[in-house]
């Protein structure tokens, strides 16, 4: 199901979403009508609310339009919620000021799923503190990552440090059991940001170059659909598909309550 500013979308108010694709959105896992770290994803949809269309997004307004979307639903869903004008004019974009907000709901998977593979490309993404809906360049060396081999890729910047993967937070852990997140451009993204708030294991945020990859105990993926998912193998460097210190980043990350609806 869809609704744009808590009504059922139509085909018209959906065209310049998909034939013009400026905008921003969010990810949520809902389980039992409740979202784990439902504020920082109401931050964030007001944060790129000012960067994409220079406005104050109402928060509350924003909220109402999800409850009531959600408003029945039980069990375990993704709920993601899109920030677009379906006014804008691809020749005027600065004109788009009235952003609208659209909420669908679909199936989620389990969280952790199988290990993943990941091939290093030189990318930054554009706006890289933004989750926007520009996705082509990053779907485009995601597909050339699975053909070559890969499930996904891992981004590195120019100078060599590593940042993040195709949608997900990327992180590893060091021989002593501390876990890295790298120090590049990245979307702050909520499972991260939830992870670091963690009290153990230690954790720390510094540069992570592929010449450093050999040297990690394991490595991992994260964002709100998989929770923390083990990445087997960066390139031709394999990690093991168990680690300790994984094991308690999802203990840690289940223990942390949702936010009710």
């Amino acid at each position: 199901m869809a609704e744009l500013n808590g009504k059922p979308v139509t085909l018209d108010e959906l065209q310049s979403l998909a034939l013009t694709n400026y905008g921003h959105f969010t990810s949520m896992r809902m389980e039992d009508g409740t979202i784990r770290g439902l504020s920082l994803h109401l931050d964030r949809l007001v944060r790129d609310c000012r960067i994409v269309f220079g406005v104050e997004l109402d928060r509350e307004q924003t909220l109402s339009y999800i409850r009531k979307a959600a408003d029945g639903v039980t069990g375990v869903a993704g709920l993601r919620v899109t920030v677009f004008d379906p006014a804008i004019d691809m020749g005027r974009p600065s004109d788009a000021k009235d952003p609208h907000v659209l909420v669908n709901l679909r199936p989620a998977g389990a969280l952790s799923p199988p290990p993943l593979t990941a091939k290093s490309f030189t990318f930054t993404r554009d706006s890289a503190e933004v989750k926007h809906i520009g996705l082509h360049s990053q779907l485009r060396i995601r597909r050339d990552a699975q053909l070559a081999g890969f499930d996904d890729a891992a981004f590195v910047e120019p100078d060599g440090r590593i940042s993040e993967g195709g949608t997900w937070n990327l992180g590893f852990v060091d021989k002593d059991g501390t876990v890295i997140w790298p120090d590049a451009p990245v979307l702050p993204g909520t499972t991260m940001l939830l992870l670091q708030s963690l009290d153990a294991p230690k954790q720390v945020t510094a540069p992570v170059r592929l010449a450093d990859v050999p040297n990690m105990a394991a490595a991992f993926a994260t964002n709100t659909t998989i929770g923390v998912r083990s990445v087997s193998a960066l390139d031709d460097v394999q990690f093991p598909q168990d680690h300790p210190v994984l094991d308690a980043l999802r203990i840690g990350y289940a223990g942390i309550p949702g936010d009710r609806l």
